[in-house]
């Protein structure tokens, strides 16, 4: 069969023969959704890093016994025509959903829906979103509005600006006109600066949640600071959620899963790469010139 393999740190994604896999259930991929933890693998800047060489993808979507699913991939094997799944962790798709949505949906939803439901967001929490338009955050955006909170997005250019308010953000500004909010939740999958900055903005009482760090590493606020602000931290890496508390992802699947067969959240999805062009994917993830999810299509 086909896949993407990565070969070194900093390689290029090069379309391969590989075996066909084995010792499990074997999904026919239709769709793959790219996560920005790819794009760290590939740069060698992942937390947990895989032996090389590695095939890229930890969620898919596909047909699986004749069954129309998304799914999870334990971190590996995505990027290819066929891998093995856990039918554990496998959602049917809602009917008239396509496999792109499929591919857009686990990751992005459960990142933002865990914390917020934590976090009980609902009537007149004012809720902040980072990158509004990507991935995390356009799912951030449709569950806080959900659960009936006011949503302010962030988003770095008109377009993704003006993106973010189709999907339902309330109001939407540059980053340069963040200083001046004001939120009881920040969902941050930015990092870096951002996160800083964002620390004073909490309420009384707020939290910002912590997902990723694609505008860098994260400057840890001291003790004292939060203490004395009454503001929390909170972190959501869902890799180590699923092994360490698999009933606490497996509910939020399944409730996630009965939102969109009711039509209260829909998967975006941006930009669509055949499975070839893996590389040219993830150059626009990197360029920051993408909307909603990317996802390759074998």
């Amino acid at each position: 069969m086909k896949a993407i393999l990565l070969r070194e740190v900093g390689g290029p994604l090069e379309l391969a023969e590989v075996p066909d896999p084995t010792g499990g259930d074997v999904l026919e991929v239709r769709a793959a959704g790219i996560n920005f933890a790819d794009v760290l693998v590939r740069r060698g800047l992942y937390p947990q890093m895989p032996e090389l060489p590695h095939v890229l993808g930890s969620e898919v979507a596909g047909e699986l016994h004749g069954r129309r699913v998304a799914a999870l991939t334990d971190r590996a094997g995505g990027y290819a025509e066929r891998v093995v799944v856990d039918p554990r962790w496998t959602v049917a798709l809602p009917d008239g959903a396509s496999f792109a949505a499929g591919a857009a949906f686990l990751t992005t939803y459960l990142t933002a829906y865990i914390p917020l439901v934590r976090l009980r967001v609902g009537e007149g929490t004012v809720v902040l979103v980072h990158a509004g338009a990507g991935g995390v955050g356009s799912a951030a955006i449709q569950l806080a509005k959900h659960f009936g909170a006011r949503v302010i997005a962030t988003a770095s250019t008109d377009e993704k600006r003006a993106f973010a308010r189709r999907i339902g953000a309330d109001e939407v500004v540059s980053y340069d006109e963040l200083d001046d909010l004001r939120a009881d939740v920040v969902v941050d999958p930015v990092g870096g600066e951002i996160f800083t900055r964002s620390l004073p903005l909490l309420n009384p009482l707020g939290a910002i949640v912590a997902i990723g760090f694609a505008g860098g590493t994260w400057q840890d606020p001291s003790v004292q600071w939060l203490v004395g602000r009454n503001a929390a931290v909170v972190g959501l890496y869902l890799g180590r959620l699923l092994k360490l508390r698999p009933d606490v992802v497996r509910a939020a699947a399944d409730e996630l899963a009965e939102l969109w067969r009711q039509g209260r959240i829909e998967p975006v999805v941006g930009h669509r790469f055949p499975l070839a062009e893996a590389g040219e994917a993830h150059a626009l993830i990197e360029a920051r010139g993408h909307v909603g999810k990317v996802v390759l299509e074998p």
